[in-house]
């Protein structure tokens, strides 16, 4: 077991006084048998009222509507988790899923089908071409995703982009660059279209630069494996996800979970500044 925490601070300062709409937060960590939250604190200026529920895939969401109009906003977190997360090799494929291709059984195939459904449908010509270099037939379920991970991390250049949202796969392809949002959106876009059902993933990842304030939020992906579940790739690392990734939220849509959003209503365009700052910190 490791204990984790998570501080995740928030600031908008603007130049004059705005109203605040209201603001969806998915800053807790999706618990479970590996994962299990022991303290929880969440400070937030202005004056404000909070509501939690589970949204539809059963993240924790925060929706928060303020009293009062301000020149900042400051959502400040900090978890502290108990990870269990086994080893990353340590499950066997249901016997019919060993080998690609396989069809999930007729009684998941409901549940399974929205995450199948591709959505950047006019990149699918220049995603297959890409396939098609990647020599992946012949090859066994697993091995084949560990090495479709893996080609992504080394083929192209990370790069780290402030812009919201994500490129779309063929411009990560066209591009050879992107950012852990992107490398994600490539990856499932790529694994949908060879019949895997996949979901994006927001959440932290520890490593040694996350104990001096070098952390952001990270991004990679679930495939849904008869015989494990949802099992976690980052094609950003090229890892098998284990005890180093924490995930908050899940969706079907790469851009529809991030840890803070919302809007705000200010006279003559206010200028804004942010700053966010993510750290992760062992005990």
């Amino acid at each position: 077991m490791q204990r984790l925490r998570i501080q995740h601070l928030t600031e908008y300062h603007f130049s004059a006084q705005v109203t605040l709409n209201q603001h969806r937060l998915l800053l807790r960590p999706r618990e479970g048998h590996d994962v299990r939250i022991e303290s929880s604190k969440l400070r937030i200026s202005p004056d404000y009222e909070i509501k939690w529920q589970r949204d539809v895939f059963d993240n924790s969401l925060a929706l928060v509507n303020f009293r009062t109009r301000s020149d900042k906003l400051i959502i400040a977190s900090e978890v502290v988790i108990q990870h269990y997360a086994p080893a990353p090799f340590d499950f066997l494929l249901e016997s019919y899923a060993v080998n690609f291709p396989f069809n999930y059984p007729t009684s998941e195939q409901i549940d399974l089908a929205a995450f199948q459904q591709l959505i950047f449908v006019a990149d699918q010509f220049v995603i297959r071409e890409w396939l098609q270099q990647q020599d992946l037939q012949g090859m066994e379920t697993f091995a084949l995703l560990v090495k479709l991970n893996q080609l992504i991390s080394r083929q192209f250049r990370y790069q780290i982009r402030e812009e919201p949202g994500v490129q779309s796969p063929a411009q990560t392809i066209t591009r050879q660059s992107g950012s852990c949002r992107d490398y994600a959106t490539l990856f499932i876009e790529a694994c949908r279209s060879l019949g895997f059902a996949c979901r994006f993933v927001s959440g932290y990842l520890h490593a040694p630069a996350t104990e001096v304030g070098g952390a952001t939020t990270h991004a990679w992906v679930e495939i849904y494996l008869p015989g494990s579940g949802w099992k976690g790739f980052d094609p950003t690392s090229g890892e098998v996800t284990g005890n180093r990734h924490i995930a908050v939220a899940v969706a079907r849509n790469p851009e529809s979970v991030p840890p803070v959003s919302g809007s705000f209503i200010g006279a003559g365009a206010p200028l804004m500044k942010v700053n966010v700052q993510v750290n992760l910190l062992i005990g």
